[in-house]
């Protein structure tokens, strides 16, 4: 459980820390609205205080000014004359000078602005509304003040948005705990399927998930993957057991002929006896020899890329190697192709020791440019093979009943070594209809559209 319990740890630590940001960036968002609401909300405040005192400061004479309402809601007013002497204040201001001096607009007759101060006690920065009042032919100048909101809007305010986030936080990290355990629950239950399949046992599947979503995908995937795990393991068994009967069977023969030998040695043609044994060594050498080709192919060990002229090489293994049948030859020069050019000679003569073996008088070697790809042709005159058998001919230690029959020597391995040496050079080998016999056509990507 241990990854599936660090899987479920970083998500909700994620989640986590993704709630934490999004409660502390929505609390700085609501805290300026809310900040910024509440200074609008004060300095309204101040603004209605100083027009209700510059209309009262209107209404009465210089020499009898009434004394100013304590049922304002702001508290710090000053009245200031045209020279600027406080004549009139609120009991904050009694006896303090003016806090600031402004002039008040032509057209509006009011102003605002902050001012920051040490004259109040307790208070620090307000804002200071200014409201021109006609007092005896000149004007006189009504401010209020109003503190301005702090950042933290009231000590009280820091501690309750702290206390809120934790508790959202908390709750999302145990929703997102509970959440992800249920959700990886799946992927614990196929960890502990895929731990008890062995080797010995893989027609064991993992459990589906009961939704379609990505666990669902996954346990298909990893089915797919045993799938072709277990079709793997069973061509490697297949492949074991027919590559120990084939090499068990050239021992078995030279055992049997040494052990006669040996028990009738006066009686014994020894030249005889040893082309016996020299042909079961040759079978067992090309056996052991196709084998290690296939394990170099499987492997994916990279051959050499250079450019081939594929009818050029045909027609120098067509002259190398000793006429046992007729052979017609169609072979284009410049088909050229990218390829290791040992590997394609050993393709090829798989497929003519193919045709050789099962054609009756005459194999036809056609090589040509189709205008897409290199073709190499490789038909003979023999029995041909059935639709249905084509694609078997290609498996491993693979021969058909005639093939037996016609040829004792064959290690079953030639045409799969031909196939995969196709496909490690991005081509297709396969087997196509024909008039007469086995017609086996090689498609390669020419050179300049080759991307291998």
């Amino acid at each position: 459980m241990l990854t599936t319990w660090s899987v479920r740890s970083r998500l909700t630590l994620i989640t986590a820390v993704t709630a934490l940001a999004g409660c502390l960036a929505a609390a700085v968002v609501i805290t300026l609205l809310v900040q910024a609401v509440l200074r609008e909300y004060t300095a309204g405040q101040a603004v209605a205080t100083s027009r209700r005192v510059a209309l009262s400061v209107e209404s009465s004479a210089p020499g009898a000014l009434k004394p100013l309402p304590l049922s304002e809601e702001v508290d710090l007013i000053q009245v200031a004359d045209e020279r600027g002497q406080v004549r009139q204040a609120s009991a904050r201001l009694l006896g303090k000078p003016l806090l600031v001096d402004l002039s008040a607009g032509q057209d509006e007759g009011r102003l605002r602005t902050t001012v920051c101060t040490t004259q109040v006690p307790g208070e620090h920065c307000l804002i200071a509304v200014a409201h021109r009042a006609k007092v005896a032919g000149g004007y006189w100048m009504v401010y209020a003040y109003a503190p301005v909101v702090p950042w933290y809007i009231h000590p009280l305010y820091p501690l309750m948005t702290g206390l809120v986030i934790l508790l959202l936080t908390g709750v999302a990290t145990m929703g997102a705990w509970f959440t992800v355990r249920r959700a990886l629950a799946p992927v614990a239950s196929i960890k502990d399927e895929l731990a008890e399949i062995t080797a010995t046992d893989l027609g064991r599947r993992v459990p589906p998930s009961r939704h379609d979503d990505e666990i669902s995908d996954l346990a298909e995937t990893v089915n797919q993957t045993l799938d072709r795990l277990e079709a793997a393991v069973e061509q490697q068994r297949r492949f074991a057991s027919d590559a120990s009967h084939d090499l068990r069977s050239p021992i078995t023969a030279m055992r049997a002929q040494v052990e006669e030998a040996l028990l009738h040695p006066e009686d014994t043609d020894w030249t005889h006896t040893s082309k016996a044994l020299l042909s079961s060594l040759d079978r067992l050498q090309a056996i052991v020899t196709d084998l290690l080709t296939l394990t170099r192919l499987d492997a994916g060990a990279p051959g050499a890329k250079e450019p081939v002229d594929l009818g050029a090489l045909v027609g120098e293994e067509l002259n190398r190697r000793p006429a046992r049948k007729a052979i017609v030859r169609s072979l284009e020069r410049d088909v050229v192709v990218t390829g290791d050019r040992l590997r394609l000679v050993r393709l090829l003569a798989n497929l003519l020791d193919n045709a050789e073996r099962h054609a009756e008088s005459t194999i036809e070697v056609s090589v040509y440019d189709n205008g897409f790809e290199a073709v190499l042709e490789v038909l003979d005159d023999g029995a041909g093979i059935a639709s249905d058998q084509r694609e078997i001919v290609f498996r491993r230690f693979t021969r058909l009943d005639a093939a037996r029959n016609r040829d004792a020597g064959g290690t079953g391995l030639g045409l799969p070594i031909a196939r995969e040496i196709a496909n490690a050079h991005g081509g297709v080998l396969k087997i196509v209809d024909s008039d007469s016999g086995a017609r086996f056509v090689l498609h390669l990507p020419l050179r300049n559209s080759y991307h291998g």
